[in-house]
């Protein structure tokens, strides 16, 4: 029973943490689910093109 409770509450927190907001910019945009399964990173298409050009 406990094993069934603490599977639900790990892809409930996952699916918390999947969301649509930059990390970098704080801003909401739908490129940001695309780059987390491309690159592993939470960042809108902006701010991974200034990334790419500036890596600073």
């Amino acid at each position: 029973m406990t094993n069934e409770f603490e599977d639900k509450l790990i892809k409930e927190n996952d699916l918390i943490d999947f969301n649509n907001f930059c990390e970098e910019c704080k801003k909401e945009d739908e490129s940001v689910s695309q780059n987390l399964i491309l690159t592993g990173f939470k960042i809108c298409k902006i701010c991974r093109t200034s990334k790419t050009i500036f890596p600073i």
